[in-house]
């Protein structure tokens, strides 16, 4: 099973990558023991349409051709639900089992998710009521895979 991480926008160099980079190795490590074959970074270029609808609607018709078919999509958008990390853990791990090809999670442009990829999206996640930036985004993220990673392996990295 693959996992993709996919974001509209291109990471610049810096501590932020260098630590999104860290932990995506660390996962995809960790990771083999369970069956994800593989993780990888997908990144599309922000949309230049004039209005707001139009930009989200664009970007999540990049976002969905990026994907593969048979992808279980998770949005991350701040109206989804707030997950433990051990929810987050099981979620993955749920999926995982019921033999979807791969499992997205998907970071909007700017202005957040177009219309199709939300009513595509099979569960939203909210990294909380707080903006962040999509450098840290990433970031967050990945280092939530590798967690869930770990409390899935039992490895003591994620402490209750």
């Amino acid at each position: 099973m693959k996992l993709i991480l996919a974001a509209v926008g291109r990471q610049k160099a810096g501590p932020e990558t260098e630590l999104l980079e860290r932990y995506l190795d660390r996962a995809r490590k960790a990771g083999r023991s369970l069956g994800f074959t593989s993780i990888e970074m997908i990144e599309l270029v922000e949309s230049r349409a004039k209005s707001t609808s139009e930009r989200k609607d664009q970007e999540a018709e990049q976002l969905l051709k990026a994907l593969p078919s048979n992808s279980f999509i998770i949005a991350l958008d701040e109206h989804g639900k707030n997950l433990s990390s051990p929810d987050f853990a099981r979620l993955l791990d749920r999926e995982r089992s019921a033999g979807h090809g791969s499992i997205a999670l998907v970071i909007g442009g700017p202005d957040g998710h177009g219309k199709a990829l939300l009513q595509t999206a099979r569960s939203k996640l909210a990294l909380g009521s707080m903006t962040w930036p999509h450098q840290i985004v990433r970031m967050l993220i990945a280092e939530q895979i590798y967690r869930a990673m770990t409390i899935l392996t039992g490895h003591p990295y994620h402490r209750t």
